[in-house]
């Protein structure tokens, strides 16, 4: 086995082979399909225009996928109180709603894995994943749990709305993003922005139009305001993770990348692929291992790639069998993909050099 300076050697070596099949902006999308996006390059749904129940007969889907929201309290009856449903593709914000009667409605861009999320006052956030792989209609139920001690008639306030132009401008710049028009997508941040300076999720599109740019000091510069505006949003503390990780500044990227994950396990698994990237430059090999799995397994064979960072994982930690075995799948599976080339080369560096038989 090799020692350990060897196998970060060898591992060097490896991500040598993968340059321009790594990166996490060039593979993401998803990210945001990264996580993104990606959240740099994650793909963005065109923001779908929310409605309530009332209006559900006269609106025209067409090729688009529906969801109809209920909220329910532990009663099993509909939430009485206005809730926040927001709505994320692929861990990239799209649309948001306020519930009339414990129902919201949305009219989707196109289908794909959706998560929909939460929050009212005086109850615990929810939320559900929802795979859509067909333009229909779904039923999506949540029920939220009542806070000790809470009144829920008291007005409490949940996370800020945006006022109508502070919204259309943000729409826009959804639409823009999605499109790849960044010139447009940045202007019409910036105006969410001179509307709503202060909220966490015109920060956090601003940080994306940024990070899409690979303008990173902006970037970080907006993203680490959001997370200290709202603690409790992983999608922005996501993004500064993976724009810390596109800096280089792996060590930098773990804490934010860690605490994403511990508000929303279900984050995206572009999260966890850049979390495994981070641990791989930490020399933390273990938790490369654990995370690329973990990234590979809930991406669904979206992300393919995701395996060649595994068997570079597996190899640090000495699991070469396993590294190999990672290796054929992928070469089995994706011959076609310009990385099967990379896959190949390392399997027979690892036959060569003694560690696995063919």
């Amino acid at each position: 086995m090799l020692c350990l300076d060897g196998v970060w050697r060898t591992g060097l070596r490896f991500e040598q082979f993968l340059t321009g099949h790594m990166h996490p902006t060039k593979h993401r999308a998803f990210l945001p399909t990264a996580f993104l996006l990606p959240l740099a390059i994650c793909v963005f749904s065109v923001p779908a225009r929310c409605q309530d129940s009332s209006a559900e007969m006269n609106m025209t889907r067409g090729d688009r996928p529906e969801i109809s929201v209920t909220v329910r309290d532990g009663s099993g009856g509909e939430i009485s109180v206005p809730a926040m449903v927001k709505i994320y593709r692929s861990g990239v914000f799209t649309d948001q709603g306020a519930t009339r009667k414990g129902r919201v409605f949305f009219i989707l861009s196109g289908p794909g894995e959706y998560t929909v999320a939460v929050s009212a006052p005086g109850y615990d956030a929810g939320q559900k994943e929802v795979s859509i792989p067909v333009a229909l209609k779904s039923e999506v139920e949540i029920v939220l749990k009542r806070l000790p001690n809470s009144n829920e008639t008291s007005g409490v306030p949940g996370k800020p709305v945006l006022a109508p132009k502070a919204q259309e401008a943000f729409d826009k710049a959804l639409q823009a993003l999605s499109a790849n028009k960044l010139k447009d997508a940045n202007k019409y941040a910036g105006e969410a922005m001179k509307l709503a300076p202060g909220h966490p999720d015109v920060l956090y599109l601003q940080g994306v139009v940024d990070l899409k740019q690979r303008n990173y000091a902006d970037a970080q510069s907006v993203l680490e305001k959001a997370t200290q505006i709202d603690p409790s949003h992983a999608h922005a503390f996501a993004a500064l993770g993976m724009t810390l990780s596109d800096e280089g500044q792996y060590a930098a990227a773990v804490a934010p990348l860690e605490q994403s994950l511990k508000l929303d396990a279900n984050s995206g698994w572009e999260t966890h692929w850049t979390l495994a990237k981070a641990y791989y430059h930490q020399q933390q090999y273990d938790g490369a291992v654990k995370e690329s799995q973990t990234a590979l397994a809930s991406s669904n064979g979206k992300a393919p790639e995701v395996e060649l960072l595994l068997a570079q994982s597996l190899t640090a930690v000495g699991r070469y069998d396993d590294a190999a075995q990672t290796l054929r799948a992928f070469i089995k599976n994706h011959g076609d993909r310009p990385e099967a080339a990379t896959a190949r080369r390392w399997l027979d560096r690892l036959t060569a050099d003694g560690k696995v038989h063919q």
